[in-house]
């Protein structure tokens, strides 16, 4: 097959399926196993291709052809050409022709021999010189019979096929001649005895209504063997797969989104844009293969498409007929030629683009004062109420067509719009642009609203859109820029939302001084905006631990919002008030948030609820009563997703707080999925949050986390729970380097971190102690006798620092919950390990034993299904060393169940280390999670990653990790070896 003038390197991006269907319905491979196989197997199918063009149909045949060539197949490929009328009859045969003959001369030229008519489409003899020369002597051949060609290309094609296999590949057949449409009807129609396929692909966006091969296609179609495979744009997560694929250095978030948008799964498209990354201009070439279409378009038809280009990918029909210029009739007759030659596609009242990028492509070729002009005429349609309408839509105009004025008052309404209907990124914007606008001094002094409050509800909006640190700085910005003699419930407004946006975040200035600069100027009679301070200045009290003063403040501001009906906020201050009841027992806080979440609901106080039900989970989670926090975080991120805003405090929190509580439990599947964010658009702090939680799951499965651990580190000083997470990922990275200087600075450098953003003796410090101790008496035994010294004092070191955390610790309730309990215990046995093992004040065999089954026993109070695993692995160590192997044993068993269960290679290679062998002589065990049963079904059936993300509703790399863990706990080599076993075991139904 010839190659495409620019051909993607590396493997074949989102195409699995259909390469798997292509090859099986021509019989390159076999079907995989299942009802009906067999006889499918005995009917080969020729294959009819369609796609828009670009889509990856000539990527998709160039794949295949390396199918069929590896399983010893010959592929042959002729190509269509865009002769206009000029065309020339059987041109791809020709060339198909033409390849045989220099392959296989001698069969050709006896096949020639008795089909004379075959000679004809020999490509020397279709060269105009050729026919001049003929011409000129008064040579003439006669006219062929068509039946003996088409009789004469089916022999040559049945004989080829005695030596091997054939594969005829036809492209382009949009372009095809009507001779070359019926010798492919005809050999369509009438049976190979040989193994002989044909594909015939064509551009489907090029066969208007009556293009003549429509027509032909229907009938190929109805024909028995011959099937229609439909090319479709890929979905967002493969165009992302692609991307990276053609730029590895990667692009911005921005970049990435922008191309994913664009393209809209169009392989060609992809590719260009990824060319042109961080240009907003499409690339010319691209540009101008788009803008070929109109060239078939009469005036009328181009003139409604260059004003459609105007509206964006879509555009009312009232709205067009307002602007086009053009009278109904000849509008309806304009409209109706575009729809027919492809470019503008018709629905619900409304014409889109075939695709975006062509739309961009006839805007960008208006000429400047000409989209001006009919901006304007589209924002006056609009503002008129001449042709329905978005505010966001006439704040658009508006501001292309430089009436800026208009454009301020359409994107505060276009942002009112989108923040009522749960929009916050898009209300931001609105908002944001309208904040720009009034950076113009006189449309400032023109302007009538109040500042302020537009710069809050930008601010709210882009705190719901997850980005509370970007919040904070608008608001500074917006205060800095505040007169001096402007009233000042517009500069109390500002610091308390200020306030508010760095309480959720990891600010460098102290959220309590700016709220107290807010209260500080609060006048009595503030009314509302007096309810609205108190309560953010009363949650950040109890943010501090000041309780007393945060239930005064509370009460105060219940009191006027009650007092004004201000029903929302009264919900978000009883909110407050009750998480100030973690002072007493937990059962007298949660009936509180109960309240609290009953009371949200019916007062429509979104964030109060989602507040309530992230502090409920919360309470459960402190007491490793994990059921229950489940179900909390799930409904307070249920209950934001459903708002509209996913990344919003609290409902995202949820989700994060969900994916740990799983992670504990060792639901280490559901962990990947919850913590994939591909295609999802998540602010960078939230991506990064959950990416550290997935590092986890994926460090406890042996897999190189170092290099995705320290890319968080960015993140450390703005959002210190990464830090937590993604750092005990580093921990075990460097532990298995062997490295325990590594390790040591690892823990330093987080310790430093953490200490600057929150306070010198987190209560988190004791964990990280804890597995920097364990990570270095790990390696005690390789390491000289001066080491030993050095980095025992280190442990000790980590010892007294756990302890100073503990005398420290400071918690409302009293209660040092089951997960500081074991860490705490778990850092003591580090330690008796580490003295142990360097033979300095070395604790008794009983003692050490002792220690480590009382953390054996407090982490399954805990709960940590992993953590369990690794004291155990520990603890086996010691009873063997300590003479007791069926102890030793015992613990070693649950161990790798456990291990067996998580796919934790790096547990099972630790007591394989041990020399703990399983107390039963059976293998690996093959005990699978519901979401690997069901993956192995679909798998055994022969189904792609790709097939099964699309079945299953999950990404294809989510795929792979569970096809890696079915591998390992099956103990095969392939995925056929898995199947297989899997039925040897009775596993499949």
């Amino acid at each position: 097959m010839a190659q495409p003038s620019r051909t993607l390197v590396g493997p074949l991006v989102g195409r699995d399926a259909e390469l798997t269907e292509i090859a099986s319905l021509l019989g390159v491979r076999s079907l995989p196993a299942g009802p009906g196989t067999a006889e499918r197997e005995l009917e080969r199918h020729h294959v009819v291709l369609s796609g828009d063009a670009g889509v990856g149909k000539t990527r998709l045949l160039m794949e295949l052809r390396d199918l069929a060539v590896a399983a010893e197949w010959r592929v042959v490929a002729g190509h269509c050409l865009d002769f206009g009328d000029s065309a020339l009859p059987y041109l791809p045969f020709s060339e198909v022709l033409g390849r045989l003959e220099s392959e296989l001369p001698e069969l050709v030229a006896k096949v020639a021999y008795e089909h004379p008519a075959l000679s004809r489409l020999r490509p020397g003899r279709r060269v105009m010189g050729a026919d001049s020369q003929r011409a000129e002597t008064g040579e003439s051949e006669g006219s062929v019979d068509r039946a003996d060609l088409f009789t004469a290309v089916h022999s040559l094609l049945e004989t080829v096929a005695e030596t091997a296999p054939l594969l005829v590949v036809v492209e382009d057949c949009h372009w095809a001649d009507q001779s070359t449409r019926d010798l492919l009807s005809f050999l369509f129609s009438r049976p190979f005895d040989g193994p002989v396929a044909v594909v015939a692909s064509y551009r489907s966006d090029d066969l208007h209504r009556r293009h003549p091969l429509r027509r032909q296609v229907a009938e190929w179609t109805r024909l028995r063997g011959v099937e229609r495979l439909q090319l479709s744009p890929l979905p967002d997560d493969d165009v992302r797969a692609l991307v990276a694929l053609l730029a590895p250095a990667g692009l911005t978030d921005h970049e990435l989104d922008a191309i994913v948008g664009r393209a809209e799964g169009n392989a060609f498209f992809v590719e260009e844009l990824v060319g042109a990354a961080g240009l907003s201009d499409l690339p010319m070439d691209l540009a101008d293969l788009l803008l070929v279409r109109l060239d078939r378009l009469d005036d009328h038809a181009r003139q409604a498409v260059r004003v459609a280009s105007v509206a964006g990918r879509k555009v009312a029909h009232d709205l067009l007929a307002a602007t086009s210029g053009l009278d109904a009739r000849e509008l309806e007759e304009a409209l109706r030629k575009a729809v027919e030659m492809n470019v503008l596609v018709a629905g619900d009242g409304r014409y889109s683009f075939r695709h975006a990028l062509l739309g961009e492509a006839v805007y960008d070729d208006l000429l400047p004062g000409e989209r001006v002009r009919l901006h304007a005429e589209y924002a006056a349609a609009l503002a008129e109420g001449r042709a329905p309408g978005t505010a966001a839509e006439l704040a658009r105009h508006a501001r292309l067509a430089n009436d800026l004025d208009a454009a301020l008052a359409a994107a505060i309404r276009a942002g009112d719009e989108a923040a009522a209907v749960g929009g916050p990124d898009e209300a931001a914007q609105h908002y944001q642009q309208a904040l720009e606008l009034l950076a113009d001094p006189a449309r400032r002094e023109r302007f009538g609203g109040d500042v302020s409050k537009l710069a809050v509800a930008a601010a709210v909006a882009v705190t719901n859109s997850g980005q509370p640190q970007r919040a904070a700085k608008l608001l500074a910005e917006q205060l800095a820029q505040l007169p001096d003699d402007a009233p000042v419930a517009c500069r109390i407004r500002m610091l308390s939302a200020r306030a508010d946006a760095l309480f959720v975040t990891e600010p460098d200035e102290d959220p309590l001084v700016v709220s107290q600069q807010a209260v500080d100027l609060l006048p009595e009679d503030a009314g509302g905006l007096r309810a609205k301070v108190l309560s953010v200045h009363a949650r950040i009290l109890s943010g501090y631990g000041k309780y007393d003063e945060a239930q005064s403040v509370g009460l105060d501001a219940l009191a006027v919002a009650e007092r004004l009906d201000l029903h929302e906020l009264a919900s978000d201050v009883i909110t407050t008030l009750s998480g100030l009841k973690k002072a007493g027992p937990k059962e007298g806080l949660r009936s509180a948030l109960a309240d609290a979440v009953e009371r949200a609901v019916a007062t429509g106080a979104v964030h109060a609820e989602m507040r309530a039900r992230f502090f409920m989970g919360r309470s459960y989670q402190d007491w490793a009563e994990y059921a229950d926090a489940e179900r909390w975080f799930r409904s307070a991120m249920r209950t934001a997703v459903d708002a509209g805003i996913p990344w919003a405090p609290y409902g995202f929190e949820g989700r994060w707080q969900l994916s740990w509580v799983l992670y504990v439990n060792g639901a280490w599947d559901e962990v990947l999925e919850l913590t994939d964010v591909t295609g999802e658009h998540a602010p960078p702090i939230a991506a990064a949050l959950l990416e550290s939680v997935r590092l986890l799951v994926l460090a406890g499965r042996g897999e190189p986390v170092a290099e995705r651990a320290r890319a968080l580190r960015r993140f450390w000083e703005s959002e210190g729970g990464v830090a937590i997470h993604s750092v005990v990922a580093e921990l075990s990275e460097a532990s298995r380097a062997d490295d325990p200087h590594a390790v040591v600075a690892v823990y330093r450098d987080v310790v430093g971190v953490l200490g600057r953003i929150w306070h010198e003796w987190f209560s988190a410090r004791i964990r990280l102690a804890a597995t920097t101790a364990g990570a270095i008496a790990d390696r005690m035994p390789r390491l000289s006798a001066a080491e030993r010294a050095t980095y025992l004092e280190e442990v000790e070191r980590l010892l007294e620092e756990g302890h100073t955390v503990l005398q420290k610790y400071a918690d409302p309730s009293g209660h040092w919950g089951p997960e500081g309990r074991a860490w705490m215990k778990r850092l003591d046995a580090e330690t008796l390990r580490a003295r142990w093992l360097t033979g300095v004040d070395a604790p008794p065999q009983d003692v050490l034993v002792d220690t480590w089954r009382d953390t054996e026993q407090l982490f399954a109070d805990f709960g940590h299904v992993h953590e369990l695993a690794a004291v155990r692995v520990t603890l086996a160590g010691i009873l063997r060393a300590t003479g007791d192997p069926a102890g030793a044993r015992e613990v070693g068993d649950l161990a790798r169940e456990t291990a067996h269960r998580l796919a934790a290679a790096p547990l099972l290679e630790a007591l394989k280390a041990l020399g703990s062998a399983p107390a039963r002589a059976d293998g690996p065990s093959d005990t699978l999670t519901a979401r690997e049963a069901e993956i192995l079904a679909l798998v055994a059936e022969g189904r792609s990653n790709g097939e099964i993300g699309k079945q299953l509703f999950i990404s294809a790399k989510t795929v792979s990790v569970h096809v890696s863990n079915i591998l390992g706990k099956l103990g095969a080599a392939g995925r056929t070896e898995a199947a297989a076993i899997a039925r040897r075991r009775g596993l499949l139904d």
